[in-house]
């Protein structure tokens, strides 16, 4: 084979390294939190790598942090629904997001905004396009409403004109069965939603690498540990079984403190 021709498959196999790469990885879990992928519900864990048609599903005061494969990072509160519809990387990372229900942020990091990306971020009835940029958002029975922290973003409605949104603060919000309005949030309302999207301490969190457990039980037979792994798990709980001597220890790991 000649330079030239290994050099062309070379770059036809890093075109389609990247192509699959996966789209996101899970780097923080406040539970409960969960994993819904081909019909099957777990407990999400810190370093999952997300795959195209992956849905996440948080209950009460949990939070989820995800970092894109182009390196943006999205947060997601309590309560919410976030689901990845497609994402590819041919030079470009392209991906349809969608936050079914819920508090979101998304941010691109000083690295990040290097890199090209298309990114189509979907609420109920709201869209928002991103090419780089820091924006907070939230979908409720009520209305859907994204407000701009940083950059420039493109914002749309079904039956409505696309606007653009590129001053600080500006706020974007569709009611049910009403029409979009453009408006200025103030920055104390701003802060206190930010805090709907960030690990609190009043929860159990976990990220790779954590050093902490948390010991749930400790049984002498192996049906008692394993009956309540599967209480846990269902509930949103990572739990395992660590075996040892005569015991088996039901734990859930890699908390922080």
């Amino acid at each position: 084979m000649s330079r030239q021709a290994r050099a062309l498959l070379a770059s036809a196999l890093c075109a389609a390294a990247m192509a699959h790469a996966q789209p996101a990885v899970v780097e923080a879990v406040q539970y409960p939190a969960w994993l819904e992928r081909g019909g099957n519900a777990v407990p999400l864990t810190p370093g999952t790598q997300l795959e195209a048609r992956d849905r996440l599903r948080t209950g009460d005061n949990a939070r989820v942090r995800l970092r894109l494969a182009e390196g943006s990072a999205v947060k997601l509160g309590e309560n919410a629904q976030f689901v990845i519809e497609r994402a590819e990387s041919r030079g470009i990372f392209t991906a349809a997001l969608s936050v079914v229900a819920g508090a979101f942020r998304f941010t691109t990091d000083a690295l990040s905004t290097k890199r090209g990306r298309n990114v189509a971020l979907t609420l109920k009835n709201v869209t928002v396009g991103i090419r780089g940029t820091d924006l907070w958002g939230k979908s409720t029975g009520e209305r859907d409403w994204v407000v701009l922290l940083e950059g420039r973003i493109e914002v749309g409605s079904e039956g409505n004109p696309p606007v653009t949104l590129d001053k600080r603060l500006d706020l974007y919000q569709k009611p049910r069965g009403a029409k979009p309005e453009v408006t200025q949030a103030d920055e104390k309302t701003v802060q206190e939603w930010a805090q709907e999207t960030e690990l609190s301490t009043d929860g159990a969190a976990a990220q790779a690498g954590g050093k902490w457990r948390v010991v749930a039980a400790v049984a002498r037979q192996r049906d008692d540990a394993r009956a309540l792994v599967r209480s846990l798990r269902g509930a949103g709980f990572p739990a395992e079984i660590v075996a040892k001597d005569a015991y088996f220890i039901v734990q859930v790991s890699w908390l922080v403190g």
